[in-house]
């Protein structure tokens, strides 16, 4: 039986459900930000793993830091955000500056001279004067000009884990010593720069001051919190004035150009070094790798570790014009509506943790979240490849009119042979080797690259006829690009050699119909994979079917990653799969993987990056040549020799170039997916006040089962409030009877 208390407890419930249903919402009641923050000229984003472990632009080497790191730093050079191939721009320099060329006599060379005269290239370079670097503690002064925050009394960290706390700020303009000061930090054996062994190939020098570094380390007595490289500098690299570097370059190196675009060489204030090595910093989690100091068009401005980080507009950024040019189609896409208009368009960047896939997607479509996640950019291909295989995501897509521009990448996958082996390699004699690449040439034919990416990357890449990409001089498109050796070319457009012709080629290397012509037994050939014991899956069945095609038996060696790479690194694969993705725009970057001082086993071996362990003279000797070219006709024709002589080798199935894809809403303007440019976010458009109608229109509260519950319960309560008022008279109405009878 309900009793009087409980009555009230459900018309109280009842109350607010329906108060709650009459309320007018100033933005949806899931949003996960405060009220009015989809007005506001922000761009919200997420994060999946952790938070970046390293924003010290010298340690920094992981994509998922490279959203921050690239608009927070400035480094010399860029690259153009729309044109492809990639173009070379500068940043914080005056203009992408070529070299002086000199002798063994130190005598300047013609900008056409030989490579091989070159003795040392010598990069000068003007930085733009009134750059300013962000408002930050470390360069607060007081009115006598002394530091405010240098050096710190004892206790003064108490209460200060973040930029913010400290009060006073100041700036400075950026010089030619700050480039100066960071890379030779680079040597720094504190900072452990995962690069500086590179830069120390080529950068006069830089080794030797490496060893030095190392050297007084070892031999110091105590350590100093501050290593001050102010004084500690080497030939090869300094400030001829407060706004030239000089950079003088070991031969003839023209990819040295590309080091100068990555935030590496980006500038560190040697007040902002100073600073943060001050005891009791560290502790506090205050260093360049959580509060970087830049002069870009971003500055941290809150970072809670593993939850969120916001970057706000830097107010001292002068302003970079948005770009006038594109590739074709760029203008139709709306992507030069802003030209000429100083970037960045955004006034705060804010990424929260998101751990798990589905809450991320879900909130994107809700609209919480403008992009999924800045740096990665096979989102965007997995949705493309949900709206094939589901016509409900591909509608809803459409509806809310979600961006999925796609782009093929600086990148490639492959089916590598090992060269070292007996049976798919190079072999011992001429006639050996003739017979061992028409089987490669046959394996590569009935290899059916376009059906795998049809299958198994769900149409998201490009069939590679080459080792090098789009997007990078010396790559051509069909015809002129097409692997004759696997390929005939019909009204312009490859198609795959037949089946009749890879057979006959593999009668030619001596196995008829897939069988041994001396012994009679099967040809059995081995496939190492990474994926793990059982070696059973849809990709290695489809494999093993490819190569049944001609006879041939498909063995696939199913590992762990450890012990595949350990076979790697010992020759001993036969045939294995395996990627590349650039680290700059040059067709070095990829031929380099075939050229035989790189290979990974075998005499001579330095376990470098050409894992097929292919040599061939005629296309090292291409490639020392190309590599030292700048770019231009006579590279280009370079690289055309020697794509085609890999081609004829075939010692690799060239395999695909990958697609990335962005996923952007429809209010977010200027949006072009790449793998190159990492500052992207500078040139990005918010329409906040189309996202806010779009995200209460989409999130609109649905009351009606509210409603029905308010009903439900006030025809819940209506009998159980008569019930009660009919025993309060009852319990009157004996009450008064009781007095009447006494």
């Amino acid at each position: 039986m309900m009793t009087k208390q409980s009555v009230k407890v459900v018309l109280g419930l009842a109350s607010v459900v329906l108060l709650t249903a009459c309320q007018p919402e100033s933005q949806p009641i899931n949003s996960p930000y405060e009220d009015g923050a989809s007005l506001q000229n922000n761009l919200y984003t997420a994060f999946t793993q952790r938070s970046p472990r390293y924003l010290d632009p010298a340690r920094s080497y992981s994509s998922d830091e490279t959203p921050y790191t690239y608009n927070i730093y400035e480094p010399l050079y860029g690259y153009h955000y729309l044109k492809r191939p990639y173009e070379l721009i500068a940043r914080s320099a005056q203009a992408v500056s070529p070299p002086t060329f000199l002798d063994e006599n130190g005598q300047v060379l013609p900008d056409t001279a030989d490579p091989e005269l070159v003795n040392e290239s010598v990069y000068e370079i003007e930085i733009k004067p009134n750059i300013l670097f962000q408002p930050h503690p470390a360069f607060a002064k007081k009115a006598d000009g002394s530091d405010v925050y240098y050096p710190l009394a004892p206790g003064a960290l108490k209460d200060k884990y973040a930029i913010t706390d400290f009060k006073q700020t100041g700036t400075r303009e950026l010089t030619a010593h700050d480039y100066v000061y960071a890379l030779r930090r680079l040597a720094s054996p504190r900072v452990a720069s995962p690069i500086y062994s590179t830069l120390a190939q080529h950068v006069v020098g830089f080794a030797e001051y490496g060893e030095q570094l190392k050297a007084s380390q070892a031999q110091a007595t105590e350590k100093s919190d501050w290593l001050d490289l102010r004084e500690r500098g080497f030939a090869g690299v300094e400030a001829v004035d407060d706004h030239t570097l000089k950079v003088r370059v070991k031969g003839s190196y023209p990819q040295f150009k590309y080091w100068l675009a990555m935030t590496f060489t980006a500038p560190i204030p040697w007040e902002a070094d100073r600073f943060y090595s001050q005891p009791g910093m560290a502790d506090n989690n205050l260093s360049l790798n959580t509060w970087p100091v830049g002069t870009g068009p971003y500055m941290m401005v809150e970072s809670l570790q593993n939850r969120r980080h916001v970057l706000a507009r830097n107010p001292n950024f002068r302003g970079e014009p948005y770009p006038c040019e594109g590739e074709p189609g760029d203008k139709e896409r709306g992507l030069l509506a802003d030209c000429g208009k100083l970037t960045p368009f955004v006034d705060r960047i804010v990424f929260n943790i998101e751990k798990e896939s589905i809450p991320l997607q879900g909130k994107f479509m809700q609209g919480y979240y403008d992009l999924p996640q800045a740096s990665r950019g096979d989102i965007g291909v997995s949705m493309l490849v949900a709206a094939s295989d589901s016509a409900q995501k591909a509608e809803l897509y459409e509806e809310r009119g979600i961006q999925l521009p796609t782009t093929v990448e600086a990148s490639i996958f492959y089916l590598g042979f090992n060269m070292l082996d007996p049976v798919v390699g190079q072999g011992d004699t001429p006639e050996q080797a003739q017979k061992n690449r028409k089987l490669r040439q046959a394996l590569s034919i009935v290899f059916n690259w376009e059906e795998y990416i049809a299958i198994f990357e769900q149409g998201q890449a490009q069939a590679a006829y080459g080792p090098v990409p789009p997007g990078i001089l010396g790559y051509q498109e069909a015809p002129e690009g097409v692997n004759r050796s696997i390929y005939d070319v019909v009204d312009g457009k490859p198609v795959r050699k037949s089946l009749e012709h890879a057979k006959a080629l593999l009668a030619e290397a001596g196995y008829p119909n897939g069988r041994d012509a001396d012994t009679g037994e099967p040809l059995v050939l081995y496939f190492d994979s990474a994926a793990g014991a059982g070696g059973s899956n849809p990709a290695l069945d489809w494999m093993r079917r490819q190569f049944g095609l001609l006879g041939v038996q498909l063995d696939i060696r199913a590992t762990d990653y450890n012990r595949f790479q350990e076979k790697m690194s010992r020759g001993v694969a036969q045939m294995f799969m395996w990627g590349w993705i650039a680290d700059y725009p040059d067709a070095e970057n990829f031929l380099f993987l075939l050229y035989g001082q790189q290979v990974k086993a075998g005499e001579g071996a330095k376990g470098g990056e050409n894992a097929a362990n292919y040599r061939n003279t005629e296309y090292d000797e291409l490639f020392v040549k190309m590599r030292d070219l700048p770019d231009g006709p006579e590279k280009a024709a370079i690289i055309d020799q020697m794509v085609k002589i890999v081609q004829r080798d075939a010692p690799w199935m060239f395999g695909y170039y990958p697609k990335s894809g962005g996923a952007y809403q429809q209010w977010v303007g200027n949006a072009k997916p790449t793998q190159m440019v990492r500052n992207t976010l500078q040139y990005v458009r918010i329409d906040p006040e189309l996202r806010a109608k779009k995200i209460k229109q989409w999130n609109g509260p649905v009351w009606w089962p509210l409603i029905a519950l308010a009903v439900g319960v006030l025809l819940l309560i209506l009998p159980a409030w008569r019930t009660l008022k009919r025993q309060q008279r009852q319990t009157a109405i004996t009450d008064a009877d009781s007095g009447e009878s006494s």
